[in-house]
């Protein structure tokens, strides 16, 4: 059978995730829908189902199951989603060489790093450093949403996505001193 009728024709490698998933191209995404398309994408284009198909198509099947995975990931995750949005517009959000921030912002991870370092060895002080800390984030997030999705502000968004990879960045921190008190 010819290579192109046992390849799904519903993922192919010129779709932005978006379209890949049937989604609008915002940051606020249907989070259902999202998991819904995964699953249903994942079924379609899963290697087991090529097991016996001739190499070129478990191949063209890994890379479509590649493809599919990450466009998930991607979109799946808030910050690289607002990340990939900027890039779709033609953005840099200049992750590597911006690292400029308002002297209050850092002053502010400054103190987040004291107080995980404070609370190292209680696991009940990290949790709830970690829940304040996912608050905090979820602000922010909400302004991102708004910069993206209402106002457009690409330059203001790609300095909230700057901001929001310290919070991230200090959220797995406090995530692995749990880990390492579990131990």
């Amino acid at each position: 059978m010819p290579l192109f009728l046992r390849i799904p024709m519903s993922v192919n490698f010129n779709q932005n995730h978006f379209e890949l998933f049937g989604l609008p191209a915002r940051f606020a995404v249907d989070a259902a829908a999202l998991e819904a398309r995964y699953h249903e994408l994942q079924r379609e284009v899963h290697p087991d189902r090529f097991a016996a198909a001739p190499d070129a198509e478990r191949r063209v099947s890994m890379q479509l199951a590649t493809r599919v995975n990450e466009a998930y990931q991607t979109l799946k995750s808030p910050l690289r989603r607002a990340v990939y949005i900027l890039q779709l517009r033609g953005v840099d959000p200049e992750f590597e060489t911006n690292t400029a921030m308002p002297p209050e912002f850092l002053m502010e991870q400054l103190s987040w790093r004291e107080r995980i370092e404070a609370g190292s060895e209680a696991p009940q002080a990290l949790l709830q450093l970690r829940a304040g800390l996912r608050e905090e984030s979820g602000k922010i997030y909400e302004i991102l949403h708004g910069q993206l999705d209402e106002g457009r502000d690409d330059q203001a968004a790609s300095e909230t996505a700057r901001m929001l990879m310290f919070y991230e960045k200090l959220d797995d921190e406090i995530d692995d001193r749990l880990a390492e008190l579990e131990t």
